[in-house]
């Protein structure tokens, strides 16, 4: 049973390694990357927790499983921020909704800000 779990730990975390090598976006890159990455070292840990009997070892593991689970989702959003906000190019079939809306944001508070006082 733990020898299963950890093979397909290993073949979803073989998948997220191929996500990077194929896709050509930064940000479908970093989606495979985090998604299957993180659901492949879930698995991988659990078929050893399953495996193993000493319950420091199973404390471990789990310590390692809910560090994983905190910190690959926050850094994957922030390289996200920083790649989309460098403006690297994006395919020509993508409408990029976010840039609309944050370009009315800030052509709003500029133009609030440079109308005159009454006074």
């Amino acid at each position: 049973m733990a020898e299963a779990v950890v093979l397909v730990g290993a073949v979803f975390i073989l998948l997220a390694a191929l996500g990077v090598a194929r896709f050509g976006d930064v940000l479908a890159r970093m989606h495979a990357l985090t998604k299957a990455s993180t659901l492949g070292l879930l698995l991988v840990l659990i078929g050893a927790a399953v495996a193993l009997h000493d319950p420091n070892d199973v404390t471990s593991l789990a310590l390692a499983a809910a560090l994983q689970v905190l910190t690959s989702p926050v850094s994957a959003q922030l390289i996200s921020r920083a790649a989309y906000r460098a403006h690297r190019p994006a395919p020509i079939d993508v409408v990029d909704e976010l840039a609309d809306a944050r370009f009315r944001s800030s052509s709003s508070s500029s133009s609030s800000s440079s109308s005159p006082s009454s006074s």
